[in-house]
């Protein structure tokens, strides 16, 4: 597994302190994050995953913990919109230029709003993916936020 993505060169770049951490990606997960929290020994609420939206239709990234869901009407008020609804994933991928189950909020192909959900704030680290499947970075959450730009919502439920 190559541990250079353009996730890991975009934090690189941005001088944010990171760690890596692998684990066996299981594609069968029903829930990836799940699946990455247990591979990982970590709390679910320590490792976000990473979700492609359409807020009024355009693309937009949302963080928030494994073991939560967003709530679209909060995050769409969060993104200033009138609605938001899952990207599906042929256009995620396309967007982001990362696979389904590797897709990282950072080094995206086309950078768009991200928005992160409050609750993150509260853990001392947190582990985000890296850019490929197997692959997680662990960070404090506020260098996650500052270094994405991201608006920091209450956004799950």
């Amino acid at each position: 597994m190559s541990r250079a993505t353009p996730a890991t060169r975009f934090l690189d770049a941005s001088g944010v302190a990171y760690e890596l951490a692998a684990y066996d990606y299981d594609p069968n997960a029903d829930r990836i994050g799940l699946q990455a929290a247990e591979a990982l020994g970590a709390p679910p609420d320590e490792v976000l995953k990473t979700l492609m939206v359409l807020a009024d239709g355009k693309p937009a990234c949302v963080i928030l913990a494994s073991d939560r869901e967003v709530s679209m009407k909060r995050l769409a008020a969060a993104l200033g919109a009138k609605s938001a609804e899952m990207m599906k994933p042929v256009e995620a991928e396309r967007v982001t230029g990362y696979r389904v189950g590797g897709v990282s909020p950072f080094g995206q192909k086309k950078r768009c709003p991200t928005v992160l959900d409050q609750a993150a704030l509260a853990k001392a680290q947190v582990f985000v993916n890296g850019g490929q499947r197997g692959l997680q970075v662990r960070l404090a959450p506020a260098d996650l936020a500052r270094a994405l730009g991201a608006k920091v919502a209450a956004i799950s439920v």
